[in-house]
């Protein structure tokens, strides 16, 4: 059984200048204990995406389509009612800790506040529960340090304790929206080996929404690509990055940066994304893509599937479409 099964997700906001669809008839299904990577560039709908699902679109958006999670609708869904499963089985990690903790109050304040509203602990009960938290994403000295406020920690440490807070109620899934972006190198991978490690431990779901390929390709079970808020190509990680099959799946992989391999510039793809408010006729990615023809220009191509559960959005023959250089993973 699917632990979350998303089926004809649609997401638009209303604004002085008209509808925009941010998200548009997005499906997929993810089963317990996998990873999903959400992927494409800015604006291409991953974050609304995730913020549809939790219910936390902005005044101006609404999401319609489905959303079952663990059995129960999650669009509609009454807002005490929703409040409870994200309380206790849907956390998020947003992309900048520093916005997401309060710098006013201790990061004990914040971890025990969460474990006496949702799980009835007394306040020793809660302290001890935080520092065992924070002890399992590896913050040093847990038991002195959850008395600092959010500022006395790095960027990583801080990532490390918005983890923690995560996953204080053990939720069934975890969604991390960018949980990399603004942390160096080093400090990424830190994080990701840690989310690897924390999936294993406490058995969960985690959906990763990025830009990072790289990120993807060391923890993600299964990819999905989006651009101008649809389906360009879902599969698993292993078929995505060894065989795309879409146009704009090898452009991402083409701009990856390359250490193994000697090239005269690094690769872009040409353009710009598409004005959500002006879409064109056809394919959202006609504009940028080498391979389109007359048939993409007037028309949007049907998500289809074929071999081991893949799906792409393409009027092009699939033995069309190769990677110039695949992606180590």
């Amino acid at each position: 059984m699917n632990l979350l099964s998303v089926r004809d997700l649609s997401v638009t906001f209303h604004t002085e200048d008209g509808e925009v669809t941010a998200v548009n008839d997005l499906n997929f299904d993810l089963l317990k204990g996998e990873t999903l990577g959400i992927v494409g560039e800015s604006g291409s709908g991953k974050s609304q995406t995730a913020f549809a699902m939790m219910g936390l679109l902005a005044k101006n958006g609404h999401a319609s389509g489905s959303v079952m999670f663990n059995g129960q609708e999650l669009i509609g869904l009454p807002e005490h009612l929703l409040n409870k499963v994200r309380a206790n089985e849907i956390a998020m990690i947003f992309q900048d800790p520093m916005t997401s903790l309060n710098p006013y109050l201790k990061v004990s304040e914040q971890l025990e506040e969460v474990l006496c509203l949702h799980k009835g602990m007394s306040k020793a009960e809660a302290r001890a529960e935080s520092i065992r938290m924070l002890d399992a994403v590896k913050i040093p000295a847990a038991a002195k340090r959850i008395t600092m406020y959010p500022h006395e920690f790095s960027g990583g440490m801080r990532q490390r304790v918005m983890i923690a807070m995560a996953l204080l109620c053990r939720p069934k899934l975890l969604i991390a929206d960018e949980p990399t972006t603004a942390l160096d190198v080093t400090v990424q991978a830190q994080i990701m080996s840690l989310l690897n490690e924390l999936k294993r431990d406490f058995d969960t779901t985690i959906i990763l929404i990025t830009h990072d390929l790289g990120v993807v390709a060391g923890i993600c079970d299964h990819v999905l690509v989006m651009y101008a808020g649809r389906t360009m190509e879902y599969g698993g990680v292993d078929d995505i990055f060894y065989h795309p099959t879409h146009p704009y799946t090898t452009g991402l992989l083409g701009a990856v940066p390359r250490v193994d391999i000697e090239l005269p510039e690094l690769r872009t793809i040409a353009g710009n994304p598409p004005n959500l408010q002006n879409l064109p006729k056809g394919c959202p990615f006609q504009e940028r893509c080498a391979y389109a023809f007359a048939l993409c220009q007037q028309n949007i191509p049907p998500l289809t599937g074929f071999g081991n559960h893949r799906q792409r959005s393409c009027f092009q023959a699939i033995e069309t479409i190769t990677a110039t250089e695949g992606v180590g993973l």
